[in-house]
């Protein structure tokens, strides 16, 4: 039974994340600044408290409700982890910007909003995937083991990974530009053994305990993203183009069709690497992803 002040919070919220989206993107077709410009930043501010509203009225917590503290450290997050795909992008020249502010400090204003709305709106959407898929509240969590339970033969998966996360610089930058692939799931293998190692939560160790609702709910929250961020973008002035030589004239979008494959595997990228910050700062955290 939902109290009524928390319906009506809840309510009051989603109205005002759909009110931002649809302004902005309204906006952006007309040319209307600052919109046209910042549509990207500005209608992922939208959803993430649109999303953040309705898993807060389904369960009485959510990231902003309940970890204001770690909503904004994972913003902050957000913000060095994807600048990591910033310089593998200088390999592989998948993608570049076009439409950015001619002032410096308001261009790098304008990446730092967008880069910190990433791994929320990864996370908030896999909350809110979990919440329609029907998927029980997360438990308080329980004390983590003396000894974690890694994934079997970690090392293996760890020199996958690298090999992964390497191998574009390894080959010339023609071929580099083929292999997108390698950057979109290395971090997966590199790093989910070293977080179950460290004693945090691991796809692969979930994977081989057949618990894979983490699984399902961050793969289509990572769809759902990337629809969503190849929409806000398509009209944008501030925007980005793919170069990826593969299917180049097949496209939704600005994004070859092959590419959304992808934003599932952006999705446990991001699950990855943000626990391994968590493992390192030493933080438990908001449950991601369930």
């Amino acid at each position: 039974m939902i109290d009524a002040p928390r319906r009506q919070s809840s309510v009051s919220f989603v109205l005002i994340g759909l009110a931002i989206m649809a302004v902005s993107q309204t906006a952006t077709w007309l040319h209307i600044e600052p919109f046209w410009t910042w549509n990207t930043p500005i209608a992922w501010t939208g959803f993430i408290v649109f999303a953040d509203a309705i898993v807060y009225r389904s369960r009485g917590e959510s990231w902003m409700r309940s970890s204001p503290g770690e909503l904004a450290l994972l913003a902050l997050a957000s913000i060095p982890l994807w600048l990591v795909f910033e310089g593998f992008n200088l390999r592989i020249s998948n993608w570049h910007y076009t439409g950015l502010p001619e002032n410096f400090w308001l261009r790098q204003f304008g990446y730092a909003w967008a880069f910190a709305t990433i791994w929320p709106a990864i996370f908030e959407g896999a909350a809110l995937v979990s919440v329609l898929r029907g998927d029980r509240p997360p438990a308080p969590p329980a004390p983590r083991p003396a000894v974690p339970a890694p994934p079997a033969h970690p090392a293996l998966w760890i020199a996958i990974g690298a090999a992964m996360l390497v191998s574009p610089f390894l080959v010339s930058r023609e071929i580099a530009r083929y292999m997108a692939a390698p950057v979109w799931l290395g971090f997966i293998f590199l790093l989910d053994p070293i977080n179950a190692r460290l004693g945090g939560d691991s796809l692969l160790a979930e994977w081989r305990d057949g618990r894979f609702a983490r699984t399902i709910n961050l793969a289509a929250s990572g769809l759902v993203c990337g629809v969503l961020w190849e929409f806000w973008n398509y009209w944008a002035h501030a925007k980005w183009h793919y170069t990826v030589p593969i299917m180049e004239h097949l496209k939704i979008f600005e994004m070859p069709v092959p590419g959304y494959l992808g934003f599932p595997a952006f999705a446990f990228e991001c699950f990855t690497m943000y626990e391994l910050v968590r493992r390192v700062l030493g933080v438990r955290g908001h449950p991601i992803g369930v």
